[in-house]
């Protein structure tokens, strides 16, 4: 490998040649080889962002050279578009607050800049890492700045996704009212319900979880960029907060705030941990959801068979014809992962300590990953499974019809005593509730029918009528 030599106040250090990095990038490098996970690509277009702005920034206060500003602002621009994403090398594990992230992207636009400008990599003039690309910055208000764009970022594809489910769960909830169904509780027979009434209640569910969400996600909106060490401003120019607003709002598409107590935004990551709990009660929910959809489509033979799922692969190298729910499963894996990125996320956040959280490293990815597995999990799901759901019409009849909870619908008539000893007949005697009420003579005949309409057991009412009562025979 060929490389250059490169010096920090820690000595000299090679780097190699075609890295567009340079010496504290390498030093971080050789010194967290922990994972091979690298931050996440939404991190790194926040960050670099972040400086565009402020060369943009510097160069309307008069602060930088325009000629220093525009190359900035011009590597920064390429790299916006995808390019040189292979230079941004640390490890997810690295030192405290995320300062060799930040220098990394430092080092890589005064690299790329000063190319632009006729210089070689690893001369940092005319243009230098500290002096000019981070000008008026600490990694301690960039970083967790950067986290609240990249979580708007993703945060945007979590609602259109969960959007996108919610409604198609609706849909297919409209398309199987008139199916009705056993309903299940504790996994045990249960009054009637109408198959579309449980697919209506998933969307309403999703929809109230998307809802929690966009309140969690407006706090994100308020930028502590300018509090630069410790919260308070110190080597900043009193225009650089809102100017950096500005640039921001308009690079992101975001509406952005400034920040009214940068310390505050610079102690506590309780906004993004609010907005990570959010995403795992949404994961709670759509795991549940997924279960279930694995559950009503189990069988063919041996399960209840309610629905049919779209077969997406074959389910089985050794059962020939077999066929999974592997969407779903997908889906409870996902959402099993959220539930973990979210521990985490909740002890780094407590872990800060006086003026900064210096966890935010790992607070990046984990509720970055968490956010885009959960975005790109419920658009797969809503797209390949919930769009091609089937009902089986003829099991939900069949399985409704057989069940012991029916004898509920007889109890506002004939008392909850006398309604339990029918439905325990029922299971014993393999009979149906409707003919063994016919057969005992239960009810007067005309009634019968009325009372165990399966349609009026899934609204609202007293089966048979408001006015049914406890007959005294």
């Amino acid at each position: 490998m060929t490389t250059r030599s490169e010096k920090d106040p820690l000595g000299p250090l090679d780097v190699p040649a075609e890295a567009l990095y340079g010496v504290q990038t390498r030093r971080a490098e050789l010194n967290f080889p922990i994972s091979g996970l690298r931050a996440r690509p939404s991190f790194i277009t926040a960050i670099v962002q972040i400086k565009r702005a402020a060369a943009l920034t510097h160069k309307e206060t008069g602060r930088l050279e325009p000629r220093l500003a525009d190359a900035i602002i011009a590597a920064a621009d390429e790299i916006l578009r995808g390019k040189h994403r292979e230079h941004f090398v640390i490890d997810v594990y690295q030192a405290g607050a995320g300062t060799s992230l930040n220098m990394n992207v430092n080092e890589v636009l005064a690299n790329r800049a000063n190319e632009m400008l006729g210089a070689p990599r690893g001369s940092y003039a005319p243009v230098h890492p500290n002096d000019h690309v981070n000008m008026a910055q600490s990694t301690n208000d960039v970083i967790p700045t950067a986290i609240r764009l990249a979580s708007l970022h993703e945060s945007a594809h979590v609602l259109a996704s969960g959007t996108a489910l919610a409604d198609a769960l609706g849909a297919k909830g409209r398309e199987f009212d008139g199916i009705v169904k056993a309903g299940r509780t504790h996994l045990q027979d249960a009054m009637p319900i109408r198959l579309g009434q449980e697919f209506v209640a998933y969307a309403g569910t999703l929809e109230r979880d998307l809802r929690r969400i966009e309140d969690a996600v407006d706090y994100l909106r308020d930028l502590g960029i300018g509090g630069s060490a410790v919260g308070t401003g110190v080597n900043v120019e009193p225009e650089y907060p809102a100017l950096m607003v500005k640039y921001l709002s308009e690079m992101t598409g975001e509406r952005l705030r400034v920040g009214q107590d940068r310390v505050q935004l610079m102690q506590s990551m309780g906004d993004v941990a609010a907005y990570s709990a959010q995403l795992k009660v949404l994961a709670l929910d759509l795991s549940k959801i997924a279960s279930d959809l694995r559950l009503l489509a189990s069988g063919p033979r041996t399960g209840l068979d309610e629905i049919r799922l779209p077969a997406v692969q074959p389910g089985s190298s050794i059962m020939p014809g077999k066929v999974n729910p592997s969407i779903p499963e997908m889906v409870n894996q996902v959402c099993f992962q959220v539930i973990g990125c979210d521990a985490c996320v909740s002890a780094a956040t407590e872990h800060g300590q006086l003026e900064l959280n210096v966890m935010m490293p790992v607070i990046a990815f984990n509720v970055l990953l968490e956010s885009e597995i959960l975005a790109n999990a419920m658009r797969v799901l809503s797209e390949r499974t919930v769009t091609g759901i089937e009902a089986n019409a003829d099991q939900c009849a069949y399985w409704v019809e057989r069940s012991a909870a029916l004898a509920t619908a007889l109890a506002p008539q004939i008392g909850y005593a006398r309604a339990a000893e029918l439905s325990k007949q029922s299971v014993k005697e393999n009979v149906l509730i409707r003919d063994l009420v016919k057969r005992e003579h239960v009810l007067p005949p005309a009634e019968i029918d009325e009372v165990l309409d399966l349609r009026k057991l899934t609204e609202i009412g007293v089966p048979g009528g408001a006015h049914g009562g406890v007959s005294a025979g």
